[in-house]
């Protein structure tokens, strides 16, 4: 549910939305005395700072994680672009082979930043994968035939090359914690609950049942969305990638 922000933001609303309505409920029942406002009051008022600065840390993780794909979508570019450039240090039929080799690849690359359907990631990671091991294989041919400085070089940036994509799938697999979700939920449950229950007149209580569970989960909606690399709106375009291949294709 996670990997999917709008099936997700309902999803919170109307858990919310049900959570202050039981605490409107448990309010008509058993009112606030006057004399208990007060202690209610600063119990509210933590239960919501503590549920704002777990939604601030939350909406943290996520960005960061978010800006950590573009380090590595830029990173990947630079060592595919690099790699490119120092095969010319290899005889001329394995630079020629592996320069067409690195063209199809940074296709595929833009395609896994691209795709938002299962079935063709998995051929896009296994057309990858053989790709891979087809580029290591003339490299290593190569440096294996004339280990010098000048073809170890070409070794190295093919190594570049692919340690920037184990790189980038980690960054893509790593996600705010589920456990993490549940609790930022349970939180914002009871947090309405008590918002619910405390409110004293029928009209402002159906402005706050309805305004908190939706900025609650706009926010909840918000932090999905850029935690979710391939599901949500906001991701990463892979600019430099894209520049590359445009690149590359005009040599």
């Amino acid at each position: 549910m996670f990997n999917y922000p709008p099936i997700f933001f309902l999803f919170s609303w109307f858990i919310l939305w049900l959570a202050s309505q039981i605490g409107a409920s448990l309010g008509k029942r058993r009112p606030l005395r006057e004399d208990e406002r007060e202690d209610f009051g600063v119990i509210q008022a933590a239960n919501l700072t503590l549920l704002g600065l777990l939604i601030g840390f939350t909406f943290s993780m996520a960005v960061s994680r978010y800006d950590l794909r573009k380090t590595y979508e830029e990173a990947e570019a630079n060592a595919i672009g690099t790699e490119y450039v120092r095969a010319g240090l290899l005889p001329e039929s394995d630079a020629a082979t592996v320069h067409t080799q690195l063209k199809k690849y940074v296709d595929l690359r833009v395609s896994f930043y691209q795709t938002h359907d299962h079935d063709g990631l998995g051929q896009i990671n296994s057309d990858t994968e053989k790709l891979q091991s087809d580029m290591w294989s003339v490299v290593q041919a190569a440096a294996v035939a004339r280990p010098t400085p000048v073809t170890a070089l070409a070794a190295a940036g093919m190594n570049d090359v692919l340690n920037s994509q184990g790189y980038t799938q980690a960054a893509w697999w790593n996600r705010i914690p589920v456990l993490a979700w549940v609790l930022l939920i349970v939180i914002a449950v009871v947090c309405n609950v008590l918002i619910g229950y405390g409110v004293r007149s029928n009209e402002a209580r159906q402005g706050m049942i309805f305004v908190l569970p939706l900025v609650v989960s706009i926010s909840f909606f918000l932090i999905s969305d850029i935690d979710s690399p391939r599901r949500g709106f906001i991701h990463v375009t892979p600019q430099n990638l894209i520049a590359l291949s445009q690149s590359l294709r005009n040599q």
